[in-house]
């Protein structure tokens, strides 16, 4: 019996999903009929997993290749469809006291591509590098990476097959062959067809189901939205906790064991060498060391359409898939009016064009519009300096990470129900080792002083008692607010559906359930004509 082609096997599996769908018989709901009454699903008691990291010996974080052979391999998108980029690493990272850095320029960052297997003629160079993460204490252990390549393919056409390898041809030390699809033109009726929503992944056993899940999905794209590897959860001597300022409450700078990152990297590569990953920094990535030094990890090991979206950090950038616009924020970096990154998002803002990209996705990793106790309204500032621009522009959908569990908002503004604000989604549920979130603010006895509620990191203080609605005068409701629609205490994953200029459907799938199963799934419907570009401030009845 001869292989089945790959093309007819994502077309089984997505019949077979759309099946499995069907059998439930029940129409799907959208948004144009809600806003919809508060659910919360009691928490599954037998379901809290155990959230145990992988160990260093699981084969799937050992290394398995040798010398200067690539591994680590990721695919992530330039700002549109003709450009993509591949990163790897090669060499292996040293810890210890006395560790020394590897010279980038040791070994080429070379990329041979094309459309076919055995025809791979075109050739890009990039640009390589290596970081260290250091710790002014006598005792911790310091780390400095492999040699971490970034090459950008160009020229490519869209929606299309491209075969590559990576490594350095002059060794010889070159990757096996790899594959990956291109994003479809920017057009009103082009669309990937299934992007997949992680958060908060970690590597754990809980995030190895998360990744079988999905890849069960056969998705197109992926999101991570912040907190990839969770290295903060360990000493430098690879010590790990659920907590670290539970346990490690003493120690004179909160200490990172960097080798996780590698074993992620090892973790993820099946997909994302194939699979496109786009990024956007979380608090876990922040990873503070000398001279108060963070996110070296992050903004060493990815690579980010910055520059081609007409960004200067690493931290916030947008990029298209199709007839979407992604504008990708960074909750950990300057978010004020005056600040680079409000200006450039005006700006990308401002140029972007609904007729050509009529989907407007935003994320950043904390959310606004929790309701769980676990940061609870952390994200005030932010919320409160850019909402209105985001309302402005009329965009459709909110991702975000951050809290351990699901949460599905109405159309919501300025807390209020509003038929042209964007639909919020919490998908902080990837499986990471500190478990779920499973408290509610609006519960008795469960609603933090508002003192208590600012981010550490960016400081500053906005959560103030609700002046109006069910809430006026409080700092929590007392029932599961109007805005918060649906919300579940349980792993993993969502995926994004566009269908047309106006309808996309999205659906979550938890852990727990058998592959193709739903736990939440509603069509979220763009109403252009109700809801223009740049739309006045709707008046509305309060509702907070």
């Amino acid at each position: 019996m001869g292989t089945v082609p790959v093309s007819v096997f994502i077309v089984a599996v997505f019949v077979s999903v759309v099946m499995r769908r069907l059998s439930f018989g029940a129409a799907i709901p959208s948004t144009v009929d809600g806003p919809f009454k508060p659910v919360t699903v009691p928490l599954d008691k037998s379901f809290r997993g155990h959230a145990v990291d992988l160990p260093d010996n699981d084969p799937r974080v050992q290394r398995i290749v040798t010398g200067w052979e690539p591994e680590q391999i990721f695919v992530s998108l330039s700002s549109t469809h003709d450009s993509a980029w591949i990163s790897w690493i090669t060499g292996e990272f040293q810890i210890g006291e006395n560790i020394k850095e590897m010279d980038p320029k040791t070994v080429g960052s070379v990329v041979k591509y094309g459309r076919w297997r055995f025809g791979m003629t075109k050739t890009a160079m990039g640009h390589s590098l290596v970081y260290s993460q250091l710790y002014p204490f006598k005792g911790l252990q310091n780390y400095t990476s492999g040699i971490i390549h970034h090459v950008r393919l160009t020229g490519l056409k869209p929606n299309t097959l491209y075969y590559y390898q990576c490594g350095d041809p002059s060794i010889p030390a070159m990757s096996d062959v790899h594959y990956f699809r291109t994003m479809p033109a920017s057009g009103p009726r082009s669309y990937p067809g299934r992007i997949a929503i992680i958060g908060d992944l970690g590597l754990t056993y809980n995030t190895t189901s998360t990744i079988d899940h999905l890849m069960s999905n056969v998705p197109n794209l992926v999101l991570l939205i912040g907190d990839a590897s969770y290295a903060n959860l360990y000493l430098t001597n690879g010590t790990g906790v659920d907590c670290y300022s539970c346990a490690f409450s003493d120690t004179p700078i909160h200490e990172t064991y960097q080798p996780r990152w590698d074993y992620w990297g090892r973790f993820m590569q099946p997909l994302v060498s194939k699979v496109p990953l786009m990024m956007i920094e979380g608090n876990h990535e922040i990873e503070e060391q000398i001279e108060k030094k963070t996110f070296a990890a992050y903004g060493a090991r990815f690579a980010f359409p910055s520059e081609e979206s007409g960004s200067s950090s690493t931290f916030y950038y947008s990029f298209n898939a199709g007839g979407i616009h992604f504008v990708m924020l960074g909750g950990y970096a300057d978010y004020n009016k005056s600040g680079d990154q409000y200006q450039w998002l005006k700006k990308d803002l401002a140029k972007f064009d609904r007729k050509v990209t009529p989907w407007l996705v935003a994320t950043w990793h904390p959310p606004w519009y929790s309701t769980y106790t676990a940061h609870y309204r952390e994200a005030e500032c932010m919320r409160v300096a850019v909402e209105d621009l985001l309302y402005k522009y009329g965009v459709d959908i909110v991702f975000n990470g951050h809290v351990h569990a699901y949460e599905r908002s109405n159309r919501v503004y300025n807390y209020n129900l509003d038929p042209c604000g964007p639909v919020h989604i919490t998908i902080g549920d990837g499986g990471n080792r500190e478990k779920m979130a499973i408290t509610h603010a609006d519960e008795p006895g469960n609603c933090p002083k508002p003192s208590t509620t600012p981010d550490k990191f960016m400081g500053g203080f906005c959560a103030f008692n609700f002046t109006s609605g069910p809430a006026s005068g409080k700092f929590c409701w007392d029932r599961q607010p109007d805005y918060s629609a649906y919300r579940e205490s349980s792993f993993g994953h969502g995926i994004l559906e566009v269908k047309n200029e106006t309808h996309a459907l999205w659906t979550w799938y938890r852990n727990q359930d058998a592959y193709g199963t739903t736990g939440d799934v509603v069509y979220i419907v763009r109403q252009p004509d109700r809801c223009p570009v740049e739309p006045d401030v709707i008046k509305v009845n309060s509702k907070a």
